[in-house]
């Protein structure tokens, strides 16, 4: 497996691509978020997630911050991964919308698009940029029907690969993604499915052996906040004691050495920042120095998630 980036599946016409392990979450972050996607970025973040949603961010300040740290020359854009979504209406605050509700569901992601590439610009003094881009656009959940949800997904497909380089869904169950990976309606596949990675769904066992299976990076969020007994399992503190980092960043690395799979990563401290960014690399070396060590924690932490025997 890797431990630093994984390659998304190639898209006709774009060039490759591929997705740092971590990914900087800027969720709630509300007025700050400028400050601390220019932190995460100079700390060494180079994915940051965000949403058409000022319901929960402030997607224009996350463009803020990324704007900076590339004005500062901390980061250059192509070495960045930049990905936002699209938030169907029940999601939105109705007095926060980036599109009119009364419209199509086509016409309503036209301009969250829109909205997006004018709040991800690459300069502030050109809000229609035609160089800017996203390197992944996001469903934020399935639309109530599938019928939406392909409307929806067809809409965003005319922005691939020039505008939008790759697309996804979140929040998303097996079914539903069997359903749209399976659509003759659609023209391209799902590259990333982003869901909270905790008990009540086992842990997307099923869905995470079918992104496996299909090229699909799975991306775990609320993977702290969900899991306070993971966090105090013996197998975490076992690879925090070994590998010298500390236990949210040993889950984080024990949920990576599941396969093809990426974090979201939200913390506010910068200290915590670098030293999460540091341990993949510091776990890479111990399941290299002991790899049969390695292989049993991460035994040991598939058998605690109730990972199905097929996919130890």
């Amino acid at each position: 497996m890797s431990w630093e980036r994984i390659s998304l599946r190639a898209v006709q016409g774009a060039a490759p691509a591929s997705i740092p392990v971590l990914i900087y979450g800027t969720a709630w972050k509300q007025d700050q978020t400028a400050e601390l996607v220019h932190q995460a970025l100079n700390a060494g973040f180079r994915a940051v997630d965000t949403a058409a949603q000022p319901k929960h961010y402030r997607e224009d300040l996350v463009g803020a911050g990324i704007r900076k740290a590339i004005k500062e020359g901390i980061v250059r854009r192509e070495d960045l991964y930049v990905q936002t979504k699209y938030t169907s209406a029940p999601g939105q605050d109705p007095v926060r919308m980036p599109y009119d509700p009364t419209r199509s569901i086509t016409d309503q992601v036209h301009a969250s698009i829109r909205f997006s590439l004018r709040n991800l610009r690459l300069h502030e003094e050109n809000e229609d940029d035609e160089q800017t881009y996203i390197d992944t656009v996001l469903l934020h959940s399935p639309l109530p029907t599938m019928a939406q949800t392909l409307e929806a997904w067809s809409a965003l497909e005319t922005y691939v690969p020039h505008r939008v380089r790759n697309m996804g869904i979140s929040n998303c169950t097996l079914v539903v993604l069997e359903e749209l990976y399976r659509s003759p309606q659609v023209r391209i596949k799902p590259a990333v499915v982003q869901n909270r990675f905790y008990p009540t769904t086992r842990f997307d066992g099923a869905l995470r052996a079918f992104c496996r299976e299909h090229g699909i990076v799975y991306q775990s969020f609320w993977t702290l906040t969900a899991n306070p007994q993971l966090l105090r399992s013996a197998e975490v503190a076992k690879l925090a004691q070994e590998a010298g980092i500390s236990t949210a960043a040993a889950l984080y690395c024990l949920v990576l050495g599941l396969g093809h799979t990426t974090v979201l990563d939200g913390t506010t401290n910068t200290s915590r920042m670098a030293e999460d960014l540091a341990a993949p690399k510091r776990v890479e070396q111990y399941a290299i120095a002991q790899p049969d060590a390695w292989q049993e924690l991460l035994a040991s932490f598939k058998t605690l998630i109730r990972e199905p025997v097929s996919d130890r």
